[in-house]
């Protein structure tokens, strides 16, 4: 085992890169159609070969084959590093319940999703939270698309100041206002207060989604913000902070853990700005140190879209942001590339899908780990930091 006081860890997670076979994707939907065969980088794949020589090194084709039993085109090198798939049992497919049990820790309840109606909300929690924002109501009240509600609606929000309140297939609330007409800051405090209201009802997330612009020309901003319900137990970044090891959040990680456990914070307006600040800390980051990032935009921007080319060129760019952090890390050192859940952009629908995940690790030089649990990859970054043991999970190390 590497030295603890020496050897640092990164957890790196490819938002929504599945690689099917989950097995019980049949209990997952995407309407009324159920995630059996949704394979988030096979269907890429064979939209169009996938030049992605860094990771595919590692064994990102052979994960997917170990995972699913299905190739990839163009990925189909030998595995030179450590591989598997991991899966997930916790009762949802989001983001809080992938990040927190690859962190430790499955999730225990059901998550409340709201339903696929108009209004969507609770009548009582729709007037508790224009009484929050101080307006005589909400606008939107149902499932829709956050490019397309803003759009929509932004002109009646800039008239009469109402919030745009919407959700989608996840367990999410999610408010959109006008950054200047509304105010930025406004904008976050009644995140905060509608947080309150909603986390005892397990939904997963507030997320405050300002935007600019006028009618026609309405564009979000970067400078979104979840809160997220606080995760059920001790993840691996509080066990790593409770020890006096040094964390770091790249990207909407503090924010998916309540910033528990977070030490520095390293935020930017897009995923390229988030590499940035990776390939920073894979020179600087502290002997013994947990740097633990998200990039985003796979799902956001192309999984959620169903844009497989805007996807395959995601996928294609991180592989080479993942040999420059690789070429950056230094002996002891242990990186794991992994994902959260599915997000097939070729699949019916517009909502995540239930799929096993790979993972892919540099610095112990080739080593097949098998299928795995994503409490699994926890408690063997715990183990390679010489921490006590996080969750039911079982070191592959």
């Amino acid at each position: 085992m590497t030295d603890p006081t020496q050897g640092r860890a990164f957890l790196i997670v490819m938002d929504s890169v599945g690689i099917g076979g989950a097995p019980d994707a049949a209990g997952f939907f995407n309407g009324d159609v159920p995630d059996s065969g949704a394979n988030t980088l096979a269907h890429i794949a064979r939209a169009r070969p996938l030049a992605m020589p860094h990771l595919d090194a590692l064994g990102l084709g052979a994960a997917l084959r170990l995972a699913s039993g299905q190739d990839a085109p163009g990925l189909g090198a030998a595995p030179q590093g450590l591989w598997g798939a991991a899966t997930e049992v916790s009762p949802g497919k989001d983001t809080p319940s992938g990040h927190w049990e690859l962190a430790g820790v499955p999730v225990p309840w059901d998550w409340h999703y709201f339903p696929d109606t108009r209004p969507s909300f609770p009548a009582d929690l729709s007037r508790r939270i224009a009484a929050a924002a101080g307006t005589g109501g909400i606008l939107g009240d149902e499932h829709a698309s956050g490019t397309e509600i803003i759009a929509r609606l932004g002109d009646e929000h800039l008239r009469t100041g109402w919030p745009i309140c919407y959700t989608s297939a996840d367990s999410v609330l999610q408010i959109a206002a006008h950054e200047e007409a509304f105010g930025l800051e406004r904008l976050y405090s009644l995140c905060v207060e509608v947080a309150a209201m909603v986390h005892p009802m397990r939904v997963g997330r507030v997320i405050a989604r300002p935007f600019i612009g006028g009618p026609g020309s309405f564009a979000r901003t970067p400078n979104r913000r979840d809160y997220a319900i606080a995760p059920p137990g001790d993840t691996l970044l509080d066990a790593a902070m409770r020890s006096g090891r040094v964390t770091h959040s790249v990207g909407k990680i503090g924010d998916i853990f309540s910033h528990r456990g977070i030490g520095a914070e390293h935020k930017g307006k897009s995923d390229a700005d988030l590499a940035a600040q990776l390939l920073t800390l894979a020179e600087t980051a502290e002997p013994g140190s947990l740097t633990f990032a998200n990039f985003v935009e796979f799902d956001s921007l192309y999984g959620h879209r169903r844009d497989i080319e805007g996807y395959a060129r995601a996928l294609e760019w991180f592989d080479g942001v993942a040999g420059q952090v690789m070429a950056r890390l230094r002996p002891g050192d242990l990186a794991i590339f992994t994902a959260d859940h599915g997000n097939d952009p070729s699949w019916t629908g517009t909502d995540h899908t239930r799929e096993r995940v790979p993972v892919l690790g540099w610095g112990l030089g080739p080593r097949a780990i098998g299928q795995v649990g994503f409490v699994d990859v926890a408690a063997s970054i715990a183990a390679h930091l010489g921490l006590q043991p996080v969750g039911p999970g079982k070191s592959f190390l």
